[in-house]
C-alpha cells in the first residue's frame, strides 16, 4: 500500500505538489442548499444559478472550483485545500491529496486530467447527493441543514441559548444558505435531471445522502432511472443512507427495487448506510424519532431479503454513545454471524463503521470524566475479542479497521489539545436541559450514569 501511495504522489508531483485529481473526480453537492465541494475538506460553496442556466454541471465544474484546478495545474496549492498542506508541511503522512487521487474512480484519470485543463467541463466519477434536507428525524448532534424537523423546531423556539447560539438559522440566511422547502421548486434539483443522462455513463460510484433520502421522490426516480437504463452503466456502484425509520410502505418499495438491481446485474454492488450509536431508550433519545426495535427489524428485513447487500452503520459515537455501545457491539456481531454468506459484495453482513464528534463540541467524548472514557476502551477490546473470530469462522467477527476506528475514539477523548472542557461541560448541561423540555424528554432517567456528571457541572 505504501508503495503504490509514494507512486501516485510521484505521479502527481510530477505536475505540481499541489496537484489532487479529486477536484476533478469528486464531489458531494448539497442540491437542498445549493452547495457543492470536492472534496470534503474545503467549506462548501455557493453555486451560483446564472452558471447553471447554460451548464448544468456546474453543479460540480463552477467557476470557484475551475480557478482551484487552474492553480493546482499551475503548480500552486489552493488555499482552501489546507487541511492536506498541514499534513504534507508537518508530518511525512500521505495526505487525503494522495488518497483519494489513490481511489479507483480517481488513479485511471490522473493523466487524462492533465491533459483535459481546467477550463472543460468534467465528469465526476464519484458523486454524492442530497436532493433535500427533509428529514423524519431531529438527530441530538444534526441541524437545520440536514433536517427540516430541526428547521421546524428553530423556528418555532429559537436556537438553543448555551456559551453561543447553537443550531441558529440566521447565520445561514445571511449566507443564503438556508436549505429550500422540499415541496418548494429548486433549481438546483432541476439542473441535476437535466445533466444527469450525461453524468450517469461516466459514473464509478453514486451516493444518496439526506436528510433521509427514502422521503424523497428524487431518490426513487433515480433509482428507476437505473433500473430502466442499467445497460448504460452496469457497473455502477451504488449507495443510499436511510435511517430505517420511514414506514413499512416505503421500506418494501425500497427493498423490491434494490432486489431487481442486485438479482438481474444491473449495478456492480450496492450498499445501504444507516447510523446509530447506542442502544433502547438512549439510542432513540439521541435519534430522536428514532424506534429502537423497529430499527433493528428493518435491518434484519434487508439482510433477509437482499442477500448480496452490506448495512454499513456509520456509528456517530459521542458523549452519549459510552455506556450502551457494548450492547451494540453484541447486537452487530450475532447479525454478523447469523447473516454471513458469499454472495455479499464485501466480506461482512453488516459493518460498524466508528467516527467520533468533533462538532458539536459539547456532545464530544472530550467533555467525559476519564472513568467514562474508559468505557471506550472497553467497547474496542471487546471489538477486539469478537474479531479474533473472523480468522475461525468464516469471516464474521470485526475486521481490523472497525476495530482501530473505535480504538481512535479513545485516543481522541484522552488526547491533550486546546479543547475547553469545562466550557463544553457546562454547555453540555445547557443542552439536555433545553433538549428535554423542548421534546418532553427526561436526560437523568435516561441516562442515570451521568447524573454525578449533571449535577457537578449544573
Amino acid at each position: 500500500m505504501s508503495e503504490l501511495l509514494s507512486n501516485i504522489k510521484k505521479q502527481l508531483d510530477q505536475k505540481g505538489r499541489g496537484f489532487c485529481a479529486a477536484k476533478w473526480t469528486q464531489v458531494t453537492i448539497h442540491l437542498g442548499t445549493g452547495l457543492t465541494h470536492s472534496c470534503h475538506h474545503p467549506n462548501p460553496h455557493k453555486i451560483p444559478l446564472v452558471e447553471l442556466k447554460n451548464n448544468p454541471s456546474a453543479l460540480h465544474n463552477t467557476r470557484h472550483k475551475k480557478k482551484a484546478r487552474k492553480e493546482m495545474l499551475d503548480g500552486e496549492r489552493p488555499s482552501e485545500c489546507d487541511y492536506c498542506w498541514k499534513i504534507e508541511d508537518n508530518s511525512n503522512s500521505f495526505s487525503d491529496r494522495v488518497f483519494k487521487s489513490s481511489e479507483s474512480w480517481s488513479a485511471p484519470y490522473i493523466e487524462e486530467i492533465k491533459e483535459y485543463g481546467w477550463r472543460g467541463n468534467y465528469n465526476p466519477k464519484y458523486v454524492e447527493v442530497s436532493f433535500s434536507n427533509v428529514c423524519n428525524f431531529k438527530c441530538a448532534y444534526c441541524g437545520p441543514q440536514f433536517s427540516s424537523k430541526w428547521v421546524s423546531e428553530i423556528n418555532k423556539n429559537g436556537p438553543y441559548k448555551l456559551s453561543h447560539d447553537y443550531n441558529g438559522t440566521d447565520d445561514l440566511k445571511k449566507k443564503n444558505e438556508m436549505p429550500i422547502h422540499h415541496n418548494d421548486f429548486n433549481p438546483y434539483v432541476e439542473a441535476f435531471w437535466k445533466w444527469f443522462p450525461d453524468l450517469y455513463p461516466d459514473l464509478h460510484t453514486f451516493r444518496v445522502t439526506g436528510g433521509e433520502p427514502l422521503l424523497s421522490p428524487d431518490t426513487f426516480k433515480l433509482l428507476e432511472y437505473i433500473q430502466n437504463n442499467h445497460t448504460v452503466n452496469p457497473n455502477l456502484s451504488l449507495a443510499i443512507n436511510t435511517n430505517l425509520g420511514v414506514n413499512d410502505g416505503t421500506i418494501d418499495r425500497f427493498i423490491k427495487i434494490i432486489k431487481d438491481l442486485t438479482e438481474n446485474n444491473k449495478v456492480k454492488e450496492f450498499i445501504v448506510f444507516t447510523s446509530i450509536e447506542a442502544t433502547k431508550s438512549q439510542a432513540e433519545y439521541l435519534r430522536y424519532g428514532l424506534d429502537d426495535s423497529k430499527f433493528w427489524v428493518n435491518v434484519e428485513k434487508i439482510l433477509t431479503e437482499l442477500p448480496k447487500v452490506t448495512i454499513n452503520i456509520m456509528s456517530t459515537y459521542n458523549a452519549l454513545s459510552v455506556f450502551t455501545y457494548d450492547d451494540l457491539i453484541d447486537k452487530v456481531f450475532r447479525l454478523k454471524k447469523k447473516y454471513q454468506n458469499n454472495q455479499r459484495y464485501w466480506v461482512s453482513a453488516i459493518q460498524l463503521d466508528t467516527s467520533y464528534i468533533r462538532y458539536p463540541k459539547h456532545l464530544s467524548v472530550k467533555i467525559l470524566e476519564d472513568e467514562h472514557k474508559e468505557l471506550i476502551l472497553q467497547s474496542a477490546k471487546k471489538m477486539l475479542y469478537y474479531g479474533m473470530k473472523e480468522f475461525t469462522h468464516d469471516n464474521y467477527g470485526f475486521s481490523t479497521v472497525e476495530i482501530q476506528k473505535l480504538k481512535r475514539t479513545y485516543d481522541y477523548a484522552t488526547s491533550v489539545d486546546d479543547f475547553d472542557v469545562e466550557t463544553n461541560r457546562r454547555d453540555f448541561v445547557k443542552f439536555v436541559d433545553q433538549y428535554d423540555k423542548r421534546r418532553d424528554l427526561n436526560f437523568l432517567e435516561t441516562f442515570p450514569q451521568l447524573k454525578e456528571f449533571y449535577v457537578k457541572n449544573k
